[in-house]
């Protein structure tokens, strides 16, 4: 709005991660009626955008509250609005993994393959001074080879709750455990169950739907 004008007044009548009934006024905006009308889609699109990832986010950690599991996000994001997505998800309760490439190295199957192992391929990015460093396991053998070698943290995935749990077993405290693929509202209380330390859920920026708001016009 700001952009459109200088003579704006903007207040925001609730705060970011405040839940708010239907038909809630969640904020006033006064100034020249061309400069409303052009910001209003923009204004909105982003704020249901983000207003629906918060949402979504927040009933993932409803279902797990209580279980000891945290709910991660993903980088599963709009190009350009990854911040802000995962800003809506901390709004939501979540917390944050992985802003990008650059702040922990995930070694998924094409890496172990290209490696020779998963042991092979820890070993090689260790090499390259590389730290934070996550390793994606299908099964229960690769569970143990990157136990074996000395991982610090596993994305168990696809995995369903009897091999999560038999995982949880095998790590014993020696790595975090982040469970991972497919999870939905129906099966997360089940998987946190399970004993995994993380959940992580790429459909609460992916997919989450956008709440409904729209800005209504009104004479001064």
């Amino acid at each position: 709005f700001y952009q459109h004008s200088s003579d704006i007044r903007f207040e925001a009548c609730a705060g970011d991660g405040d839940e708010v009934a239907t038909g809630s006024i969640v904020a006033e905006v006064e100034g020249p009626g061309l400069a409303l009308l052009a910001a209003e889609r923009t204004a909105l699109n982003t704020l249901q955008h983000l207003s629906g990832i918060a949402t979504l986010t927040r009933a993932y950690v409803r279902e797990i509250e209580g279980t000891g599991s945290v709910l991660l996000d993903t980088r599963k994001t709009i190009p350009g609005l990854r911040r802000l997505a995962k800003y809506a998800t901390r709004m939501g309760g979540a917390e944050n993994h992985r802003m990008g490439l650059y702040d922990g190295v995930l070694i998924k199957d094409n890496h172990v393959a290209l490696a020779g192992g998963i042991g092979a391929a820890i070993e090689a990015a260790r090499a390259k001074g590389l730290e934070n460093i996550e390793v994606e396991c299908d099964t229960l053998a690769q569970v143990k080879e990157a136990l074996a070698a000395g991982a610090a943290w596993l994305l168990l995935d696809n995995m369903d709750p009897d091999t999560l749990a038999q995982a949880v077993a095998l790590a014993d405290g020696k790595a975090k455990l982040e469970a991972s693929g497919g999870v939905t509202l129906e099966t997360i209380h089940a998987i946190a169950l399970t004993g995994v330390d993380y959940i992580s859920v790429g459909r609460i920026t992916l997919s989450a739907p956008a709440v409904d708001i729209g800005m209504d016009v009104r004479e001064a």
